[in-house]
């Protein structure tokens, strides 16, 4: 029960990732807040979770949406003391002039002006509790690979803002950290790759990861859990990737 008594927030909670951070933090004590631009998805995660979670339509481009689901959350349980900006959208591989701008706005929107929603909604009760903030950005803002020029720029973003945002409030108590996933066998991979019949972009991509094997969500939620964690108390400011070893290869 390391995350006991904690008030958690995470964006994106209703797949991928976000469920799998949402369902260890239940796990380790907290009481934990869904949000997901898809209230099914959200509604069926806290389901499953139990009475000490809350489900609540937001789309983090939208900064109305959040602000009213962070008073929500604020009404609900009291405050916060913890963010997890994990929603985010990827992009088809293709040249970077061929992207239609109204995608690569869409991007940003989602990838980067979301996490300055959450933050602007959420900041105040951070400090109060000296909370914490935990981005998910991706290997690709680290190391960027043809084909994906504009996600890697809004995870490269997200990366900056880490710092940035880390450096700004750490004398109000609040840590801010990210995680650098690599890619895993979600809705996301389909999106970027499309259908890959017999599995050979799978392998390709495994193939460059020393350790063998896609991301999981389990090992994204572990990290998240020990980043907003007391373990973790002098923590802030870094990104730590998650990714088999793929930046060394």
């Amino acid at each position: 029960m390391r995350l006991e008594g904690k008030r958690a927030v995470v964006t994106g909670a209703g797949a991928g990732f976000g469920r799998a951070i949402a369902e260890r933090f239940a796990h380790e004590g907290a009481r934990v807040a869904l949000l997901d631009i898809s209230e099914a998805a959200a509604t069926a995660t806290a389901a499953a979770l139990g009475p000490d979670s809350l489900a609540l339509r937001a789309d983090v481009s939208d900064d109305a949406s959040v602000g009213a689901a962070i008073a929500s959350v604020v009404g609900h349980w009291g405050g916060i003391d913890t963010v997890v900006n994990n929603a985010g959208i990827a992009q088809k591989a293709a040249p970077a002039i061929d992207t239609p701008a109204e995608q690569i706005d869409r991007i940003m929107a989602v990838n980067v002006r979301g996490i300055f929603h959450t933050t602007r909604h959420a900041l105040a009760h951070l400090q109060q509790s000296r909370g914490t903030i935990v981005n998910i950005a991706s290997n690709a803002g680290l190391r960027p690979r043809p084909g994906a020029a504009w996600y890697n720029a809004s995870k490269a973003a997200v990366i900056n803002l880490t710092y940035s945002l880390a450096a700004e409030y750490a004398s109000s108590g609040v840590r801010v950290n990210a995680i650098a996933p690599a890619l895993a066998a979600t809705q996301m991979m389909t999106e970027i790759l499309g259908e890959d019949e017999g599995g050979q972009l799978e392998q390709a991509i495994r193939a460059t990861i020393p350790l063998g094997r896609l991301t999981e969500g389990s090992d994204v939620a572990a990290a998240a859990t020990y980043l907003v964690s007391d373990e973790a108390v002098f923590v802030t400011g870094v990104v730590l990737p998650v990714d088999g070893g793929r930046m060394l290869a």
